[in-house]
């Protein structure tokens, strides 16, 4: 299941009453900019998607799983039951989308040939650990850059800048989890 990011982000500042102009203003861009990602002209990295939640203000997990209804809890999750809450080339399924109260965020990443969470390197609380299952990434920590590929692992702490991206032509797959919920 894919979501459809710009159409999301009108119906949710709509929603709550903001205008693209005030959430531009909160966040600190133009309204232009706020449009063009409603009318999927412009696809947000991840970082910028959560810049601009940040001005609803609400988290990516909450902007993602907003429309999903509760389920029992349940221990198994079909692929059916992972939404893709990624863009372009950049895949990400969610694993426990309507476990509700979730302590982590748990992802079945896919990066196409090229992908990349993008320039602008994120940063937030917590930590991030993962293992590459095929494929190779560049992962970029603060100043330190490596290349991984199948069977190796990374852990951080997520307040260090960081950046994802395939440099192959193939694609990479990581299985990831992070604190707190950001998804």
């Amino acid at each position: 299941m894919s979501i459809d990011v710009g159409e999301r982000l009108r119906d949710v500042r709509k929603a709550k009453g903001i205008s693209q102009r005030e959430l531009a203003k909160r966040v600190g861009v133009t309204n232009s900019t706020i449009s063009l990602i409603e009318q999927n002209r412009v696809s947000p990295s991840v970082a910028s998607l959560k810049k601009v939640l940040d001005g609803i203000p609400m988290t990516l997990s909450e902007f993602f799983t907003l429309d999903v209804a509760p389920i029992e809890r349940s221990h198994f999750y079909s692929i059916d039951d992972q939404p893709d809450i990624g863009q372009n080339f950049l895949n990400y399924y969610l694993i426990g989308a309507n476990f509700n109260n979730r302590k982590m965020t748990m992802l079945r990443e896919v990066f196409g040939p090229g992908a990349d969470t993008g320039i602008e390197m994120v940063a937030h609380s917590g930590e991030e650990c993962g293992v590459i299952i095929a494929g190779e990434v560049e992962i970029t920590i603060g100043e330190k850059v490596r290349i991984l590929k199948a069977g190796e692992g990374y852990y951080f702490e997520t307040k260090i800048p960081h950046r994802f991206r395939n440099l192959t032509e193939e694609p990479a797959i990581i299985i990831s989890a992070s604190t707190p919920t950001t998804f």
